[in-house]
């Protein structure tokens, strides 16, 4: 809900509530009761909104109960699903559901005179489906209560909406980064295990370590992991692809890497470094000389860490670079590639920490990684 919807409801309850709301306020400077009574109302919808904004759940529902009962400053206040009362402040548990029921099966809001108090009783939705309620007990019902409650519920539901767009958009960002993360090359599978392949009558000793360094690589980046994984462990990852392409491409290929021990236990996103080393092989071996060398070099920034791959191959022309990482990862072929490294860092941190890539045609390659050493 915007700034200004919310300043609009608080004037519409404190008009509503008048001093009802300010005695449960907190100590303010002097100034007008409107004044003092929006600021109240104001505060307590803050403190409520957390609560809601993890789903209609007994939990939640427990939580900003309380704080709802504060706002409307009623006897009693309910929250109820479709199937039961979740939760209540004041002595109303035995008849909320069943003073629910009408509401939830109609929609629209139902008011019950009762001694020694009556009810409001207000449906709770979200896209327009009902998923639950919001009842208020008072021993006077008027008509300025009946509104106030039903504002209050149309607010409740909209934290309820924003809870529900939370939960798809984090459902749907994690779908995305799965499928980013399993685009493992089949290329570099295939050439690996024809490697593994070429060495076993030639020498079955070293076969049996490369299948071995095989299944470590397989089985970290084939594994159902979390998004997150450590500096370290990715590195041996790493590590364990360097050996095989190293098997593949003998003393052609060069590469170091340096890093600096007190980035380790970093969390970084899950198979973000093999990507640009994969990278910068395919393109550090593609110079033309037959020998490519690779370096790789992490360092300790402060607040973040700072991972660079670099190669010295036929590089490539800058705003072609930067067309592969705007076309994104559908359009960069076999293997995980740039672009993927690209997107999962910018949804993980921000747009601020895409990759950057430094090349030129002949002058070879350097791609710039930034993470921050605490998850945002």
């Amino acid at each position: 809900m915007s700034t200004t919807a919310c300043v609009v409801l608080a004037a519409l309850l404190a008009f509503a509530l008048g001093f009802t709301v300010a005695r449960r306020r907190p100590a303010l400077p002097a100034g007008g009761w409107k004044d003092e009574a929006t600021f109240t109302t104001l505060h307590i919808a803050a403190q409520a909104a957390p609560s809601l904004r993890g789903g209609l759940t007994r939990d939640s529902a427990r939580k900003a109960v309380r704080h709802l009962r504060a706002l409307l400053g009623t006897h009693a206040v309910a929250i109820t699903s479709t199937e039961a009362a979740l939760a209540w402040d004041g002595p109303c548990a035995g008849e909320v559901l069943d003073h629910a029921r009408t509401a939830l099966a109609s929609g629209r809001a139902q008011v019950y005179a009762g001694e020694p108090r009556g009810a409001v009783v207000v449906p709770l939705t979200v896209d327009d489906k009902v998923v639950g309620a919001l009842a208020a007990y008072d021993d006077e019902l008027s008509a300025a209560l009946v509104r106030t409650v039903t504002e209050v519920a149309h607010w409740v539901s909209g934290q309820l909406e924003l809870a529900e767009l939370d939960t798809s958009r984090r459902r749907a960002l994690e779908a995305e980064m799965r499928a980013l993360r399993a685009q493992i090359s089949p290329h570099f599978i295939y050439n690996a295990l024809t490697t593994i392949a070429s060495f076993v009558r030639t020498d079955p000793g070293r076969a049996r370590d490369l299948l071995l360094d095989f299944a470590d690589f397989a089985r970290y980046a084939l594994r159902r992991a979390q998004d997150f994984t450590t500096l370290a462990d990715e590195l041996t990852c790493v590590d364990r692809y360097l050996l095989l392409e190293r098997a593949r491409f003998g003393e052609r290929l060069h590469f170091t890497v340096q890093v600096a021990p007190e980035v380790l236990p970093v969390p970084v996103p899950f198979l973000c470094v093999q990507p640009l080393v994969e990278n910068a092989i395919k393109h550090g071996m593609s110079g033309g000389s037959g020998t490519g060398r690779v370096r790789v070099v992490v360092r300790d920034a402060g607040p973040e860490a700072h991972i660079s791959v670099e190669d010295d191959g036929a590089g490539m022309d800058p705003e072609h670079a930067r067309q592969v990482l705007d076309d994104g990862p559908a359009t960069t072929g076999g293997g995980i590639g740039l672009a993927n490294v690209d997107v999962r860092l910018r949804q993980i941190y921000g747009e601020a920490y895409g990759l950057a890539v430094e090349t030129a045609p002949g002058a070879g390659t350097k791609i710039t990684m930034r993470v921050p050493k605490s998850r945002l």
